[in-house]
């Protein structure tokens, strides 16, 4: 569910709205609390609340963090395979135009992982990637052995470059928040709100001010999650990079 914001948004504004809700129904038809339990109750609410508070500011750094994390991998991509094409100018012709086909066909798969949403073609394209970086190492690898120098080893390097660049990138596209501190923070939440609807003064279940709690914290939860959703959130990474790079290797 975490792919999807806006869902993410929907169902914590209902859920922390309900738990509100719940809360007010509880303190209906009970006494008036005392002065010395509704104290002490709003100390606890406040400090649930601080509590809310510093776990979204965590939460939110962390997918900050993670999505400058894939765009500096998209930038690293695109300059391990840039250089790469310029050095492999020091192999023989037809070695060098081989591979050189080679990875203007792996940027454009490149260009396809980071621009699809359908999980359907996202295995062709990792199929494809992984076909295309077996033949990349084949084609550097066979003059490689035939002529040994330290020019030659320059190409290697710059194609173990390519190739750990794509692993980088995976392991940050798997580098999400953990699904135990998405259910930490859902369960302060709730305890939050049926707080505040315990400590409330009305217990009508009519005043709009259950509403504003569940609103604020459910758009923290959809930044959060589409900040943290390489694929389905809004706010994605564009491989600019990358297409720039594909544009300049298509050029005459």
């Amino acid at each position: 569910m975490m792919d999807y914001p806006l869902i993410v948004f929907l169902v914590s504004l209902v859920l922390l709205w309900f738990s509100a809700k719940v809360g007010a129904h509880l303190r209906k038809g009970r006494q008036d609390l005392d002065h010395a339990d509704r104290d002490d109750l709003e100390v606890l609410r406040a400090a649930t609340l601080t509590f809310l508070g510093l776990l979204i500011g965590f939460s939110f750094s962390m997918a900050v963090g993670r999505y400058d994390q894939r765009k500096n991998y998209e930038e690293a991509e695109a300059n391990a395979i840039g250089t790469e094409y310029l050095r492999v100018g020091v192999l023989p012709a037809a070695d060098a135009s081989k591979t050189r086909e080679l990875l203007r066909n792996y940027v454009n798969q490149r260009i396809l992982f980071y621009t699809t949403r359908v999980a359907r073609e996202l295995d062709q394209i990792d199929t494809s990637t992984a076909r295309l970086q077996s033949d990349l190492w084949s084609a550097i690898q066979a003059p490689a052995l035939a002529q040994p120098t330290p020019v030659v080893a320059l190409a290697v390097s710059g194609m173990n470059d390519v190739l750990n660049s794509q692993g980088y990138t995976q392991a940050a596209w798997w580098n999400r928040i953990p699904t135990a501190g998405w259910a930490l923070m859902g369960a302060i939440a709730i305890c939050s709100n049926l707080l505040l609807g315990y400590t409330s003064h009305r217990t009508d279940g009519k005043t709009r001010r259950f509403f504003i709690l569940p609103l604020i914290v459910a758009v923290s939860f959809f930044l959060i999650a589409d900040l943290d959703s390489p694929r389905g959130g809004v706010i994605r990474v564009s491989p600019q990079n990358l297409m720039s790079l594909a544009s300049y290797l298509q050029a005459p």
